[in-house]
């Protein structure tokens, strides 16, 4: 299994030279991807311009939106071509997750309604496919780049529901989980397998995971104070995630184990801080 670290994003006070910092030593580490989490109404950078800097500083490692909320990008013929540049600039590192998300405030703020936004992204899967293979649009022909990987950047969705997995099936290269335990992984994982057998794919999706973390010895205050904050909106589950964050090298080490076994293909493990340190006491602990 690959284990990949979470760009802080939306970690509070995260400055830009920090980001760029971070994905270098990320990438020296020996993770396999940087991931960045989507949400629009909180202090956070947008993903793809987040990736596009870390692009700018690294050479290797992969470089994956996990997810971003496709609805919210409206225009599907732009963000087409925005996955695209960043797929190319990247020299084909990119990954372009996608999926719903779970607060009703950034569609607002977005002017996009909630109803029909599952039938919204299976529009959108399609325009981007279309664009992607270069169909032309106008008197100069296609809308470019033309993508570096041959039907475009590797694409995965996020979901836990039957129409997810089809969704996965019909369009994509794999599946992600946002959050959750690896038996709960497991199960949603035989689900999205059984989908792609459903549809005649070949071969298999790939199957990744998100969990977060922090280390160190101020680890609980930390992922506490972030992740309290940001599923605030979510009451009492906000507590659950919280408490189910790694903070002990005992604990990813745990998770690690787990989600291999569970048949996950890349463990995305997402930071609660953004100190440099939780790069290195990572790497320490999924040595």
């Amino acid at each position: 299994m690959d284990i990949g670290i979470g760009l802080p994003n939306t970690v509070p006070g995260t400055d830009a030279q920090t980001l760029l910092d971070w994905a270098r030593r990320a990438e020296e580490a020996g993770f396999s991807t940087l991931g960045t989490i989507g949400r629009l109404v909180y202090a956070g950078y947008e993903e793809l311009i987040a990736l596009t800097a870390a692009a700018a500083v690294t050479s290797r490692i992969r470089l994956t939106t996990s997810v971003l909320l496709g609805p919210l990008y409206s225009n599907s013929a732009l963000l087409a071509k925005q996955a695209a540049s960043l797929e190319r600039i990247s020299g084909g590192r990119f990954v372009l997750g996608v999926g719903l998300g779970g607060r009703d405030d950034d569609y607002a703020a977005s002017g996009v309604s909630t109803k029909g936004r599952g039938r919204q992204l299976d529009e959108q899967l399609t325009e981007l496919k279309r664009v992607w293979a270069g169909e032309e649009r106008g008197f100069a022909g296609a809308i470019g780049p033309r993508p570096v990987r041959e039907g475009g950047p590797e694409l995965i969705l996020g979901g836990s529901t039957e129409a997810s997995f089809r969704r996965v099936a019909e369009y994509a290269d794999g599946w992600i989980m946002g959050g959750g335990t690896p038996d709960m992984f497991a199960q949603a994982a035989d689900g999205v397998d059984a989908a792609w057998q459903k549809a005649g794919r070949p071969g298999s999706p790939r199957k990744l995971s998100l969990a977060y973390f922090g280390l160190g010895s101020d680890a609980r205050a930390q992922a506490d104070a972030y992740l309290l904050d940001y599923y605030g909106f979510l009451g009492d589950v906000a507590q659950q995630i919280a408490g189910s964050a790694a903070v002990s090298a005992d604990m990813v080490t745990s998770y690690v184990e787990a989600f291999a076994a569970a048949g996950c293909d890349e463990l995305i493990l997402v930071p609660t801080g953004s100190g440099l340190d939780q790069i290195e006491l990572l790497a320490e602990a999924t040595a």
